[in-house]
C-alpha cells in the first residue's frame, strides 16, 4: 500500500516486514538492503537441493517395501542342504540384561535350523537353567549337567548330552550347580578356555552349537565368548535394553583382542517389537543408526504364543508351527545362515 511507513515521510526500509512477491524496480538511488545477487545466493539451496533428496528417497521406498527396521526387506533363500555333519559353528546368545529373549531365541533358532537339516547342540550356560526348563526338563532331577563336564575331567560329553525332543537337536543341560563353577574356575589355569576345551569333541558331530549365556558379563560369559565363532545379541526394543549394548560391545572387543581373535558379531536381533508403539519404532531406529547392517532385518514381535510354548516345554516351531513367531524364527535362521561363512 502507498500509505505504508510514517505519515508524510517517504524513506526506504532495510528489512520490510513482508516483502512483495515481485519487487518493483527503483529508478532512484538504491536503498540499503540485500541485493538481488545476495537473495539468489541465500534462496538457491532451498528450492533446488532439498526436493531432489526427497524425491530420491521416495523413489527408493516405492521400489522396495521397507521392513520393520526401516530398511528395504530382502528375501532370504532356504539354506542349502547339508551332505555331512561336522565342523560346527559355535554361536553365543549374549546380553548382560535379562529378559531380552536370549533363551527364547536359542531354543527357537536352534529348532528352526534343525528343520533345515542342521544338527544342532544347545548349551545351557546359565545357572538359572531356563533353557533346560524351556525344553521340558526339571533342573532338580538331573544327575549330570554342564557343571560336571566343566569341573570333572572324568565326565564325558556323551554322558551329559540329552535329547531335546526335537529331531536333530540335542541339549547340554544346566542347573543352579553351575553358579559354583564361576567361583571355582577363578583358580584354574587358562580358566577362560574351560568351555572351549569341553566342547571340542562336539565340533565334529554338530553343524551349529548355540550357547545360552547368563545375563552378566562374568567369567561364564567370557568362557562362552572365548569358545565361540560368533555372537548374536538379542535386544528388547526398549530404552534400558539399548543403553547396555555399548558395554557388551566393549567386552566382546576385549575377548577378541586378548582371547579369541576369530570372534565376530553375527548380528543384533530386535525382540519383543511392537510396531504400534512409537517407543519401539524409535528404539529400532536408534539401533540401526548405531549398528548399521549388523542389525538383522528379521524382527521378533511380541506374541503370547512364546509364553505358551515355554509352559508346554516346546519350541514355538512345533507348538504353534503356523504362528507369526514361528515364521519369524524360520526367517531368522535363513538370514543367519546367509551371514555365516560358506559351509
Amino acid at each position: 500500500m502507498s500509505g505504508a511507513g510514517f505519515p508524510g515521510q517517504h524513506t526506504g526500509s532495510s528489512a520490510p516486514e513482508m516483502p512483495p512477491l515481485v519487487r518493483p524496480p527503483h529508478p532512484q538511488t538504491p536503498q540499503p538492503g540485500p541485493t538481488p545477487r545476495d537473495e539468489q545466493t541465500v534462496t538457491q539451496p532451498i528450492p533446488f537441493e532439498r526436493p531432489i533428496e526427497t524425491r530420491a528417497t521416495t523413489t527408493l521406498e516405492a521400489e522396495k517395501p521397507l521392513g520393520p527396521t526401516g530398511r528395504p526387506m530382502p528375501v532370504f533363500p532356504d539354506p542349502p542342504a547339508v551332505t555331512e555333519h561336522g565342523r560346527a559353528r559355535v554361536v553365543s546368545m549374549c546380553n548382560q540384561k535379562g529378559g531380552v529373549g536370549k533363551t527364547t531365541t536359542t531354543i527357537n533358532l536352534g529348532a528352526s535350523l534343525a528343520e533345515f537339516g542342521r544338527k544342532v547342540l544347545l548349551v545351557d550356560f546359565d545357572p538359572q537353567g531356563s533353557l533346560s526348563v524351556g525344553l521340558g526338563l526339571n533342573p532338580h532331577e538331573m544327575d549330570l549337567t554342564i557343571y560336571n563336564l566343566l569341573m570333572d575331567r572324568e565326565t564325558t560329553l556323551d554322558e551329559v548330552v540329552v535329547p531335546s525332543g526335537i529331531e536333530g537337536m540335542d541339549l547340554l543341560p544346566s542347573n543352579i550347580d553351575l553358579s559354583a563353577a564361576e567361583v571355582q574356575l577363578v583358580h584354574e589355569v587358562a580358566r577362560e578356555q574351560t568351555l572351549q576345551r569341553v566342547l571340542a569333541p562336539a565340533l565334529e558331530h554338530y553343524d551349529v552349537i548355540l550357547i545360552d549365556c547368563q545375563p552378566s558379563l562374568g567369567l561364564l560369559t567370557v568362557n562362552a565368548l572365548t569358545a565361540s565363532d560368533g555372537v548374536i545379541v538379542p535386544l528388547e526394543c526398549e530404552y534400558f535394553a539399548l543403553r547396555g549394548v555399548a558395554l557388551l560391545k566393549t567386552t566382546i572387543d576385549k575377548v577378541r583382542e586378548r582371547l579369541n581373535p576369530k570372534l565376530e558379531i553375527d548380528g543384533v536381533l530386535g525382540t519383543m517389537f511392537d510396531g504400534r508403539t512409537l517407543h519401539s519404532r524409535e528404539v529400532m531406529e536408534r539401533l540401526v543408526s548405531a549398528w548399521g547392517d549388523k542389525v538383522f532385518h528379521t524382527v521378533i514381535r511380541r506374541t503370547v504364543k512364546f509364553s505358551d510354548a515355554t509352559v508346554a516345554g516346546e519350541p514355538i516351531t512345533s507348538y504353534a508351527s503356523s504362528s507369526t513367531g514361528a515364521d519369524a524364527y524360520r526367517q531368522l535362521a535363513k538370514e543367519v545362515v546367509t551371514r555365516w561363512p560358506a559351509e
